[in-house]
């Protein structure tokens, strides 16, 4: 999945597949990489366009949806 670089303290880069609702999300520091599903579309642009992103990820995402970790880096 092709990931866009971020500016965030906790997020490097950030991905998404609009077909299988899956938001990969590359952390920081690290390079951590873990895949969300069942993520719909409007909260993978609302991650991007909010002000903190680390805040957003914790408040709206972390949590709620199922992931595995994809890759250590």
């Amino acid at each position: 999945m092709r990931r866009q670089a971020v500016e965030s303290s906790v997020l490097r880069s950030v991905g998404y597949d609009r077909e299988r609702e899956t938001l990969e999300i590359e952390f920081q520091p690290g390079g951590r990489i873990y895949q969300y599903f069942g993520v719909p579309e409007e909260v993978y642009r609302e991650l991007l366009a909010a002000p903190s992103l680390g805040q957003y990820f914790n408040e709206k995402i972390k949590g709620a949806y199922p992931y595995v970790r994809v890759s250590r880096r």
